[in-house]
């Protein structure tokens, strides 16, 4: 009998009954690409959305272009990001174009009101329209733009797929994925960039990869390396303020986290994090239903998934707790179910 794509993983109950179900699948990878646990159908083909904004980095970074521009950690952090679009992004992205000499117009990713709600209200009080470097993906299409002026390419047609700004990408996560280029899925995402759907568990591999990229090419290591110390010295950068990308890197150092549209979540967990000599793992995962609204599947599945693999220690799992299995309060703060994860990992 196949393995349905999705099973159950996170269960509301109320009184001595379930209440919801939300269905989802995951894959976790080591770096040697040994699948270590599923849930779900681990092949199952989805699009990694925003969580594939650091191999959508990765072509950049291992060109040379943090070093031609002169980039800090902070803008080498942003170009990964789905920031909440506060002042401090903005600065951080205006001035990674200055260094690029790239001029803000040159952004095609749109624009939409910032994730931070403090940010969204100030604009709204002063009657201002949210500008596209406020873009939660901004700092993406600044670095594909960055290594399309370094490499004298055209601007214009940045987003094309026929681009080789975007043909590079394709190429670099074919080969971290191990998934053909002509297999991989392309569609566009909501920013108007090329995006890319792979089976679960070759998502997974990709990140366990990115953690610890033993055997790659110099250039390819040291870019991969490059990228994962940002995310984890500069979470704020990833997402923002109380969003949980940057919460769970903050309570967990040996966490990588980058999550996507439609349910969407990719992990890593740093070599040595579980216990000594292990290896980087990979963790790729997707909410059937899109987990829109609070996210409360992923987050709440992501930190099971961890905790059950030995990657979060007490205190961790305990600054972590507001995304663990917990109660259910009513408005008059009386117990009335419980949020749980629906699945085991074995061991």
């Amino acid at each position: 009998m196949s393995t349905p794509a999705y099973q159950p993983v996170f269960e509301a109950t109320r009184g001595p009954i379930v209440e919801s179900i939300h269905y989802g699948a995951f894959a976790v990878v080591d770096s040697r690409g040994q699948l270590l646990a599923s849930h779900g159908d681990a092949e199952m083909v989805t699009y990694l959305r925003s969580s594939s904004k650091p191999f959508q980095a990765l072509p950049f970074i291992e060109k040379g272009g943090a070093d031609h521009f002169g980039l800090d950690e902070r803008e080498v952090a942003i170009l990964c990001a789905s920031h909440s679009g506060t002042d401090e992004h903005v600065a951080v992205v205006r001035g990674m174009q200055a260094k690029m000499s790239i001029p803000e117009t040159a952004l095609q990713c749109g624009s939409h009101t910032p994730g931070d709600s403090e940010t969204a209200y100030q604009l709204r009080s002063r009657g201002e329209q949210p500008l596209p470097v406020r873009h939660m993906c901004s700092g993406k299409h600044s670095g594909m733009l960055g290594m399309a002026r370094m490499s004298n390419l055209p601007l214009e047609t940045y987003l094309s797929m026929d681009h080789p700004v975007q043909q590079a990408i394709l190429q670099a996560l074919a080969e971290m994925s191990g998934v053909s280029s002509t297999e991989i899925v392309i569609g566009t995402d909501g920013c108007s960039a090329p995006n890319f759907a792979l089976p679960l568990q070759a998502a997974a591999l990709a990140m366990a990869r990115l953690c610890q990229p033993d055997g790659m090419p110099p250039a390819r290591a040291a870019a991969c390396r490059r990228l994962v110390d940002a995310m984890r010295h500069e979470p704020g950068m990833i997402a923002g303020p109380g969003k949980f990308d940057t919460l769970l890197m903050r309570a967990a150092p040996s966490v990588v986290a980058k999550g996507g549209a439609e349910g969407y979540q990719i992990l890593g967990v740093m070599p040595d994090a579980i216990e000594p000599g292990s290896p980087a793992l990979g963790i790729a995962m997707k909410i059937s239903d899109g987990d829109a609204g609070d996210s409360r599947a992923r987050q709440l599945v992501s930190v099971e998934i961890l905790r059950q693999l030995g990657a979060l220690n007490a205190a961790e799992a305990a600054a972590l707790s507001k995304f663990s299995p917990r109660r259910i309060y009513n408005f008059a703060r009386l117990d009335v179910g419980e949020y749980r994860a629906a699945f085991s990992i074995g061991k």
